[in-house]
């Protein structure tokens, strides 16, 4: 169905044609006549279907910018998340004078509070600082009109029920409420009985959430063999931007790090980053300043950025959701992209969970070796030589060196002279600098319970109790409570715990979901 068929204005649908956008995926297909007509939403989705749009283009619709309060809050669970969504928000609502702003833990709470005094129609925020600003009266929500909860059953991982909880009762009765989640336990489904009226239910089936755009492949290897295998094979296949995802904080510094060492123009982003340092990667990795992006999944969760064309998973992802989000990075637009896994052998059991969920099955990869990525950086080398040979600006500066390139020439044969000039590089695979990452314990294999941890007889099994270490709890301005003895640096969050809030909270069991609209012609 095309947009200019679902009854939106006139401004919007210029706005939508203005970005190129023709066709609306399923999840928006279905959810905004409903959301269009006022009633409250529970949208089962995946990353990467387009939910900001399904929720963005009605709650911009009902907007009265002759209004100055707020009128729409969103909920999400990460910071870029919630910077991603506000800018597409901002971008289709401008024309109508819509002001979006977003709120976050990582970041200054008084520019923040400014912000607002400026004026939003539209608040955008994770739980934690959401709540910090409405208990200092800095964020009025008595005329919110649409409520909307992004990403709910990451927030619940996370640990956010209270805190969602808390916000919601705060909100007027009299609202519209969207609510959207990848999966849909118990605890989501209590809200939407508990919090919103009469709620239809979209569902996109997982037939639909998975592409054959994306090759799928995995290598086996020893956990001390995974940096130099992934760094050959990156060599070989010279991706053109990439996602590295990592397990944990740690881990991504690790493979930065290492990746650097090793020539690739690389940087990582996990929650431990300053929100400032976070978007000039993410601003860098856009406009192709660096070739790699290393990520946590928290970190990564929702990144919308063209041009994607290979995601590797340093780490087998504890959980299958997981995978898709991770793999939803690359393949869009219509454009092919390619997925590899790195796994261990005693980690094998989590493939077939992994495979049922995506409805394809991972094909098995051979490792390049020393001597192929040693070619292919040779390959390389030669034709940036060639292209340079070619370029009339950089040819018109040898005359510099004229005098002396004749002396080299008397001296040198011009085989010696151009074997010289590729030493200085390509990196000799006999001498290349040692790159130390840190032992990881493979993820445990369990032959019972559910999710990742349900297995057959002659089937690949897993562990879906376990959580990732990047993803326990991002409460934007309150503290974690784990077990006793552990060390808080495992864990991702947005700040520290307030010195105001001195009672620990128990653990309840931050993407531009991005605008993923079909352009013309796309399938």
């Amino acid at each position: 169905m095309k947009f200019n068929e679902l009854h939106l204005s006139a401004e919007l649908l210029a706005e939508i044609e203005k970005a190129g956008f023709v066709e609306a995926s399923p999840i928006q297909e279905q959810t905004i006549p409903l959301a269009m007509a006022g009633k409250d939403v529970i949208g089962q989705a995946q990353t990467g279907t387009g939910k900001t749009a399904a929720f963005g283009f009605p709650t911009l619709e009902k907007i009265d910018t002759d209004n100055p309060a707020v009128q729409a809050l969103i909920i999400a669970p990460t910071r870029e998340l919630a910077v991603q969504s506000q800018e597409e928000l901002f971008r289709f609502g401008r024309s109508k004078g819509v002001k979006v702003r977003s709120v976050y833990g990582g970041s200054s709470i008084e520019k923040q509070i400014k912000a607002l005094k400026s004026g939003a129609h539209i608040v955008v925020g994770t739980p934690g600082r959401l709540l910090d600003l409405i208990k200092r009266k800095a964020l009025k929500l008595n005329q919110i009109e649409t409520l909307i909860l992004d990403e709910a059953d990451e927030m619940l991982n996370m640990g956010f029920l209270e805190d969602i909880e808390s916000i919601i009762s705060r909100v007027p009765e009299e609202r519209q409420t969207l609510l959207f989640s990848a999966t849909m336990p118990d605890a989501i489904k209590r809200i939407g009985v508990k919090f919103m009226k009469e709620p239809e239910h979209v569902k996109i089936a997982a037939k639909e959430l998975t592409t054959e755009l994306v090759d799928q492949y995995y290598i086996r290897v020893k956990e001390n063999e995974k940096f130099d295998t992934m760094t050959r094979l990156m060599d070989v296949e010279q991706p053109e931007l990439s996602i590295v995802f990592g397990r944990t904080k740690r881990r991504v510094d690790e493979l930065t790090r290492g990746l650097k060492i090793r020539g690739f123009r690389a940087e990582g982003i996990h929650g431990d980053l300053d929100q400032g340092k976070r978007l000039r990667v993410l601003r860098d990795f856009k406009n192709g300043n660096l070739d790699v992006l290393v990520a946590t999944d928290v970190a990564a969760r929702g990144l919308d950025i063209s041009g994607v064309t290979h995601v590797y998973n340093y780490d087998i992802p504890q959980d299958p959701e997981s995978y898709v989000h991770r793999i939803g990075r690359t393949g869009r637009a219509g454009k092919s992209g390619q997925s590899i896994t790195f796994v261990a052998p005693n980690e094998m059991g989590y493939l077939q969970i992994i495979e049922n969920l995506t409805k394809k099955r991972m094909k098995g990869l051979k490792p390049a070796t020393a001597e192929e990525a040693f070619q292919a950086k040779k390959k390389v080398a030669l034709k940036k030589i060639e292209r340079d040979f070619a370029d009339e600006s950089i040819r018109s500066n040898f005359e510099k060196f004229g005098k002396d390139a004749r002396k080299l020439a008397a001296e040198f044969s011009p085989e010696e002279l151009a074997m010289y000039i590729l030493s200085l590089t390509v990196q000799d695979p006999d001498a290349l600098p040692e790159v130390e990452i840190a032992r990881e314990k493979p993820l445990p294999f369990k032959p019972s319970g559910g999710g990742f941890g349900g297995k057959g007889k002659g089937s690949r099994g897993g562990n879906s109790n376990r959580r990732s270490n990047d993803n326990r709890r991002d409460r934007g301005g309150h503290r974690d409570q784990f077990k006793k003895g552990r060390k808080d640096e495992r864990f991702d969050k947005e700040n520290r715990y307030r010195k105001d809030h001195k009672k620990p909270r128990n653990t309840s069991s931050e993407k531009k979901t991005g605008f993923v609209i079909r352009n013309k012609g796309d399938k």
